[in-house]
């Protein structure tokens, strides 16, 4: 009898074991990094790219964090304390979903009630540098990440012209790999002469040939494109038109 307690009791513990390292599991096979140099969101599954999408990030460069952080709560239709709105109302800056980040050291905060990933009320500011700190996304993005990220995943955070698939090469998220196609990106302004690999995901971009010179064929698809965006049809690839060719 007295045995039969102890194997029960140890297979409880055991149990609680495996539980307990499911959210190490999940850190390992999933991670988020965003890069505020060109506001964009990268979820990675199992060290692939699964998908891009685009955010908004705070109005000045201090105001959101960098770093690596970890995703430690989520809400659905989180309420906006602050303004007294509950969750759901269209009125609430808080979208329709929170993915709340601990953001520990000088931040002060490690709740994950202060800073996070959210949706917003307010679609025209994804892709801009809009918010008090917190990572804002269209509210179907939002719901999509907050149904695959699990607790606890690395979100790592910060400025850099590099492409996705080096950021994760470098935090461990991914090995060497090319960047796939439909998820490059480029934060350089181009025009007429310009020269190079971001030429090149231009080019795909707008399904004509990548030879990486940007000429007449090049020129005509540019225009082409942003008039069909109310754009100025000017040929310049600065940042509204970066923001147009990105945005899905």
């Amino acid at each position: 009898m007295q045995l039969r307690k102890i194997a029960f009791v140890l297979g409880i513990l055991g149990l609680s074991l495996c539980f307990m390292v499911k959210p190490a599991e999940a850190a390992q096979n999933e991670a988020i990094i965003i890069n505020k140099s060109n506001n964009q969101l990268a979820f990675y599954e199992k060290g692939t790219l699964v998908k891009v999408l685009p955010v908004a990030t705070g109005r000045t460069k201090s105001l959101t964090p960098e770093g690596k952080f970890s995703l430690v709560n989520k809400v659905k239709n989180r309420p906006w304390y602050k303004g007294n709105i509950s969750g759901g109302d269209p009125r609430n800056p808080l979208g329709a979903r929170w993915l709340g980040l601990k953001v520990p050291g000088d931040w002060g905060h490690t709740s994950g009630n202060i800073y996070g990933v959210h949706g917003t009320n307010n679609p025209s500011s994804i892709g801009t540098y809009a918010s008090n700190g917190c990572i804002r996304m269209y509210n179907k993005d939002v719901i999509w990440l907050y149904d695959r990220a699990d607790h606890n995943i690395p979100v790592y955070i910060t400025s850099a012209s590099s492409s996705f698939p080096a950021l994760a090469q470098k935090f461990g998220v991914a090995k060497a790999q090319k960047a796939v196609a439909g998820y490059e990106t480029f934060n350089v302004n181009l025009r007429y002469g310009s020269k190079g690999d971001a030429v090149k995901i231009l080019q795909r971009k707008l399904s004509i040939t990548a030879d990486g010179s940007f000429g007449p064929q090049t020129l005509s698809a540019v225009k082409k494109f942003q008039k069909s965006k109310g754009l100025v049809a000017d040929g310049i690839v600065g940042p509204k038109t970066r923001k147009a060719l990105f945005s899905k």
